[in-house]
């Protein structure tokens, strides 16, 4: 009997403990269950709904996400904070606007502040502009992405303008008027302010929307497998993580190979499908992307000029974050930061080149450094490394000069094609095996391909490259470093989900902000490219790129004064 009772408790204990196995087994495939079913996504937000940029901290993403389980140092912490609330964008005061009460830039007009008045040369202009929905209905939030420039086109001249968003569907545009004659004033609608709380969304929720691949080799067989920084799903990973910076990247294991053996790095492609019927409207070619917003009374005005002296003291400005930083005049950039030469015969580059290793970092759009000074200057000579086409890295030399030239792409993410696996690196790792010295010239670029991450992703990218330039400048201070800005790019329904002006926008104002106060020297491609009458494009066109280098050979050789 006693044995009996004996038996049926320990049975008893066995079930009980049973039970709880499985409610807990139970309870992680529900979790798995939920994520998996979340917008088609695993990179979701907290009850699955949208959050302004401010709380982007409290996003749930799934495991394998470095940069969610980085450690941060309580003043990296706050740099971060500060950071993201400095770009939180204004939401619409309703999550779900029908696109007939979207901006609608047809309906939309600017008015000139005063347009009769007498103005002169260093006199501030400003602009009112009035935005209207698709009912002709005037807008009562803000939120809406706008570019503008004033430019008189025989002149071939051009800057920009500060924008202000006041919130209630009025913004003001302050433009510094630079140089005398008739100047226009033009207007465009990038995104809606409906638009932009898509793009948002996609940033946090749809970072895979960009998908990359590795391929693995050993003798004759051979895998290719998906890569990201972050990898949805439980499958065995490869972590190829930066053991220096600590950059995050997994590709997904072969079924039969090392994760040792991969052998190369590629983009994937492009996901389709992100957007609803009803979000796809917000985004329509010749409808509500980069369209111009018309001025509904005068849009030019007439500036007298000013005694040449004072046309000098206004054109130089103390402050290196000044706006406009410069502008265009008879289509050479002119820096308000500092002095430009006009690097126009190769002689005057190799002049200024002579004796000096002058590094290139970063994406296609330095690269355009690269290919322009190996072309223009003869004794230039590209070494053929036999790199992949576009993809590098690339070395010109002059011997007679002693001038060495090199360009090298940056790490992962990268929508390059194939980049050999033992020729990706990180621009803080290449920072730190250089020398440096008054010899040594740095240009870096890093935006583009990033703009489909949460923008902790880039702030990370940037705070190891920026550890790297201190670094750097404290064992030698006489290296120069000059860091290129990003620069705005032709857009359509597609390219806006991946590579949107106001995402490269957005990664542009925390690259400022995380560079001030150091000792590195910035060319405003930005402005550059906003201000130029030529189209907007990705890779911009000669005249371009040539400003450009302008203005980078004048921080390597500064003008004497």
């Amino acid at each position: 009997m006693w044995r009996d009772s004996f038996r049926l408790q320990i049975f008893c204990l066995l079930m009980a403990v049973l039970a709880v196995v499985v409610l807990v087994h139970n309870f992680f495939q529900l979790e798995n269950l939920d994520d998996d079913t979340v917008s088609g996504s695993n990179w979701i937000t907290e009850n699955n709904v949208q959050h302004s940029l401010s709380q982007t901290n409290k996003t749930t993403r799934k495991p394998y996400c470095g940069y969610t389980q980085q450690t941060l140092s309580k003043r990296e912490q706050e740099e971060q904070e500060t950071l993201l609330a400095a770009i939180q964008w204004p939401n619409p005061p309703d999550n779900k606007i029908a696109f007939a009460q979207s901006t609608d830039p047809t309906r939309s007009d600017f008015v000139i502040v005063k347009p009769s008045r007498f103005f002169k040369v260093g006199d501030e202009l400003e602009v009112l502009v009035r935005m209207k929905d698709f009912q002709g209905k005037p807008k009562r939030y803000g939120g809406d992405y706008l570019q503008a420039r004033i430019h008189s086109p025989l002149l071939k001249a051009g800057a920009t303008g500060r924008i202000v968003d006041c919130h209630n569907g009025l913004y003001k545009i302050f433009f510094t008027l630079l140089w005398p004659g008739e100047v226009k004033v033009s207007v465009s609608l990038v995104h809606p302010s409906e638009a932009i709380q898509v793009l948002l969304r996609l940033r946090e929720e749809r970072p895979d929307r960009v998908y990359f691949k590795s391929s693995f080799k050993s003798g004759r067989y051979s895998e290719t497998t998906e890569c990201n920084v972050c990898l949805p799903g439980d499958l065995p990973v490869c972590n190829f993580t930066d053991p220096y910076t600590g950059e995050p990247w997994f590709c997904y294991k072969p079924r039969k190979l090392s994760c040792a053996s991969r052998i190369s790095h590629a983009k994937g492609g492009y996901l389709k499908g992100l957007l609803t019927k009803e979000e796809s409207l917000f985004f329509q070619s010749h409808v509500n992307i980069k369209r111009p917003i018309l001025s509904s009374g005068p849009d030019s005005v007439i500036v007298k000029p000013k005694a040449f002296t004072d046309v000098i003291a206004m054109n130089r400005a103390e402050d290196p974050t000044a706006s406009p930083s410069g502008y265009y005049y008879e289509d050479q950039w002119r820096s308000r930061t500092h002095w430009i030469h006009n690097f126009n015969k190769s002689d005057d580059i190799t002049e200024c080149l002579q004796g000096k290793v002058i590094h290139l970092f970063g994406d296609s759009t330095i690269r355009q450094w690269f290919e322009y000074l190996t072309a223009f200057v003869p004794d230039l000579v590209e070494f053929n490394l036999r790199s992949p086409k576009n993809v590098g890295p690339f070395m010109s030399v002059d011997l007679k000069h002693n001038i060495l030239l090199k360009f090298r792409c940056h790490g992962p993410p990268i929508r390059f094609s194939t980049v050999f696996s033992s020729e990706l690196r990180y621009i803080a790792n290449e920072l730190n095996g250089i020398v440096g010295g008054r010899n040594t010239v740095i240009a870096i670029t890093i935006w583009s391909h990033f703009s489909t991450f949460p923008v902790e992703v880039y702030i990370r990218r940037l705070r190891n490259i920026r550890r790297s330039v201190i670094q750097l400048l404290d064992r030698s201070p006489e290296t120069l470093i000059v860091i290129r800005t990003a620069n705005v790019q032709e857009l359509g329904p597609e390219v806006s989900l991946f590579n949107s002006d106001w995402y490269s926008f957005q990664l542009d104002s925390v690259m400022r902000k995380m560079f001030s106060g150091i000792a590195v020297h910035f060319v405003d491609a930005w402005e550059m490219s906003v201000a130029h009458y030529l189209p907007h494009n990705l890779h911009p066109q000669e005249v371009i790129v040539k400003n450009q280098i302008d203005a980078f050979l004048s921080y390597v050789c500064p003008l004497q004064t």
